[in-house]
């Protein structure tokens, strides 16, 4: 299959993202000596500058680290909801679902604390020295993308009627595509973290950053910000109930990975506070249907698409019953559970949400409607999430790190002026309804799609990939998977070959509704391919040709070798590498 960039390999480093300045900022890292943590480190303080519709530093981060000799690890920086976020006091503020857009959807920000954690507990910089790249970026200005500058003109009357902050920051006036743009308010924050660890070694100097971070004057600012009311997807006003309390209470965490060995990898996974499980499952109910491998290289027909959608169907129907921050998901993937699912898949689309009976016990989904039935929420407007990025990195001496930040979207929430940046919502994530495992509690982290992935081959080679893309994520992880390990393709044509994705799945972002048989498809599978799933009862949209997917991919073989690939949709993802 025909490639759209060539694939690079070298020995040196690499850095993929989805921005390319974020991507040669982490190479410029790699080539002063940093290693594989201080680049990301770098990299993804700039995704808060260059796309900030897509994440932010109030928004969250999951990533696994593998480095030589040990385990993989994930880094959880997903914040957790306030101590006030009961199902009463949400009930009392007199709305249904928690709305996808305002302050009370918010929970404690952890992109910045859980990035300053993997730079004091993996890095060699300090604070200041990474911190530079976006600091220069929100000072001196960049160019704003157009999905940027669009973000913001979709939104630009909203926030002159609602949110002035947003208004000042953002839309005063708004930005034409590729104007510079500056955000000196966020350049100061950052300037003041690196500033509260001056003069002191390197691991204080991030614990000093952290610090003034969680119980500092970013958490003063924000403890204020909170309380003022802001006009919200209800269509209400509405105060938050995120306060300093909270932040000072809570740092990142270091965990074990979720596992399962695959054709020759063991494919790493963050626990059920993700949907990366899904993955797993979706694996281990596929593998006995798929040929062992494809003799020539080439695009997925009609069979491997119809039994990869209705084995993604089967494990997010288990996602969006038993997964969540304190779920017991022992038996997901034994073998006799994953033959039960199994032996579902017929030959025609399944129109059903069928969640099993893990370890026997009867499944239990949320209250939801189908897509057709459901009304558009009063006041949504605009659409209310932005989506998310994604950062690989390699270094020289096999560290290998994926990363997927997102949250505190530009348009999702207002800006404090004093910050330079806005909260995050992923508690819409969470529902109002007791008894689920992703029922809103006090101190819990939302079940979030934020899903990073991490293989390690047999023989020692070790690759960092993932995507944005919310419900979609794992699913255009699967489709380059199969493209690797079932269709013999390299990483980059498995990026660029064309994906699919179902929304036979229960929304995790507002509106939470589902579309009963729905399959997206990017028109490059072919006429004949797509006639022949809708002649088995998908219900097929055409994305068009190139829609779907912003993979990104880099691995550390076992003998030195270091590859590197990234997606060409959106015109914005690259990977660099020396």
């Amino acid at each position: 299959m025909m490639r759209t960039r060539p694939e690079l390999t070298g020995a040196f480093g690499a850095v993929a993202s989805t921005h390319w300045l974020a991507s040669s900022s982490g190479m410029a890292v790699l080539e002063r000596g940093g290693n594989a943590a201080d680049a990301a480190v770098a990299a993804g303080f700039v995704l808060h500058v260059v796309e900030p519709h897509l994440n932010g530093p109030g928004g969250d981060l999951p990533l696994i680290l593998r480095a030589p000799g040990e385990a993989p690890r994930v880094l959880s920086g997903q914040g957790v909801t306030p101590a006030a976020a009961t199902v009463e006091r949400m009930r009392g503020e007199g709305v249904e679902h928690i709305p996808g857009t305002g302050l009370l959807a918010a929970v404690v920000p952890g992109a910045v604390p859980a990035w300053l954690t993997l730079l004091r507990d993996r890095g060699t910089w300090a604070p200041g020295e990474v911190l530079a790249f976006a600091i220069e970026l929100a000072e001196r200005g960049h160019r704003v993308l157009p999905r940027v500058a669009a973000t913001i003109a979709g939104r630009a009357a909203f926030f002159r009627e609602h949110w002035a902050a947003s208004a000042a920051l953002w839309a005063a006036p708004v930005p034409e595509p590729w104007a510079v743009i500056r955000n000196p308010a966020l350049a100061e924050t950052y300037r003041r973290l690196a500033e509260a660890g001056r003069g002191k070694g390197r691991e204080a100097a991030c614990d000093a950053a952290i610090a003034a971070w969680s119980e500092g004057f970013v958490a003063e600012a924000i403890d204020r910000h909170s309380q003022q009311p802001h006009v919200d997807s209800t269509g209400a006003a509405h105060a938050g109930l995120l306060s300093g309390d909270d932040l000072a209470a809570w740092r990142p965490a270091w965990e074990d990975t979720l596992s399962m060995p695959w054709r020759g990898t063991t494919v790493h996974k963050a626990g059920g506070w993700t949907q990366g499980p899904a993955l797993l499952e979706a694996l281990g109910i596929l593998d006995p249907l798929l040929p062992e491998r494809s003799a020539v290289p080439g695009v997925a027909d009609a069979e491997l698409v119809h039994v990869a959608a209705e084995a993604t169907k089967l494990a997010f129907a288990d996602r969006d019953a038993w997964f969540g921050d304190r779920a017991d998901l022992s038996g997901l993937l034994d073998g006799g559970y994953l033959a039960e699912r199994r032996a579902l898949i017929g030959h025609e689309a399944s129109l059903e949400l069928r969640p099993g009976a893990l370890r026997g016990a009867a499944p239990r989904l949320p209250r939801v409607r189908a897509a057709a039935d459901a009304a558009k929420p009063a006041g949504a407007g605009e659409p209310t999430r932005g989506d998310t990025c994604h950062i690989d990195v390699v270094d020289r001496w096999g560290s290998v790190i994926s990363a997927t930040p997102s949250g505190g979207w530009l348009q999702s929430s207002p800006a404090i002026a004093e910050l330079g940046f806005c909260l995050g919502t992923r508690a819409q994530m969470l529902w109002l309804e007791p008894g689920l495992p992703t029922s809103l509690a006090p101190g819990i982290r939302p079940r979030t799609t934020l899903s990073p992935t991490m293989l390690i081959d047999d023989d020692g080679a070790a690759a960092a990939l993932g995507t944005p893309g919310g419900d979609q994520q794992d699913q255009w992880q699967l489709s380059m998977l199969l493209g690797m390990r079932v269709l013999g393709m390299s990483p980059q044509a498995a990026i660029d070959a064309p994906a699919w994705h179902v929304t036979h799945l229960i929304s995790s972002f507002e509106p939470r509704v589902w579309e009963p048989g729905g399959l997206h498809v990017e028109s490059r599978l072919g006429e004949a391919t797509i006639a022949e799933l809708r002649r088995r009862g998908h219900a097929v949209t055409d994305a068009g040709p190139w829609a779907l997917g912003r993979l990104s991919f880099a691995s550390h073989e076992a003998d030195g070798t270091i590859r590197a690939a990234a997606n060409p949709r959106g015109e914005q993802g690259y990977a660099v590498l020396r």
